[in-house]
């Protein structure tokens, strides 16, 4: 069975609740849905035949698949789903969004969600800022965006304004 599959893709391994994870994101963000949700059926560490189940997904046009497969290791902060935000409004429904039940902010513009995955939500804006050549524009805007948990895009346009 021939089918098209992208290079690289995002590969994210949960305790549990994978195929939940992914319905919850495919709801929040546009052009994104749950692809094919597949048990295991061969005996594995992570148990009996059925009990991991491989998802495939689909965020923002771009593919992922994730894995419920028990406890190995926790998410941490060494990566994160960066998404780039056109205005205030979008920041703050993803934002709120992902904070949905029981996720926790951390600072800079990071957060953390229920199932332990750290996201970014920043201005599409910030990476210019923060390389402008200009190096006190440049440090105005990261000096701001490390006094903030979540982003300003007002404040960080004032920031970078001087």
């Amino acid at each position: 069975m021939a089918t098209t599959r992208a290079k690289i893709r995002t590969f994210l391994w949960y305790a549990r609740e994978a195929e939940e994870a992914a319905r919850f994101y495919a709801s929040v963000f546009p052009d994104s849905r749950v692809d094919r949700v597949t048990a295991m059926q061969s005996e594995s560490p992570s148990g009996p035949p059925g009990s991991v189940k491989v998802v495939d997904f689909t965020l923002f046009g771009q593919p992922f698949q994730a894995m419920a497969a028990g406890p190995h290791h926790d998410f941490n902060d060494a990566i994160s789903l960066s998404v780039a935000c056109d205005d205030q409004a979008e920041l703050d429904r993803y934002w709120n969004a992902l904070l949905e039940g029981g996720g926790k902010t951390q600072a800079c513009g990071w957060l953390i969600d229920r199932w332990g995955v750290r996201w970014q939500i920043v201005p599409a804006s910030l990476d210019a800022m923060v390389a402008d050549a200009d190096s006190a524009r440049s440090r105005r805007v990261s000096d701001a965006m490390m006094q903030m948990v979540k982003l300003d895009f007002a404040a960080l346009e004032r920031a970078y304004g001087g």
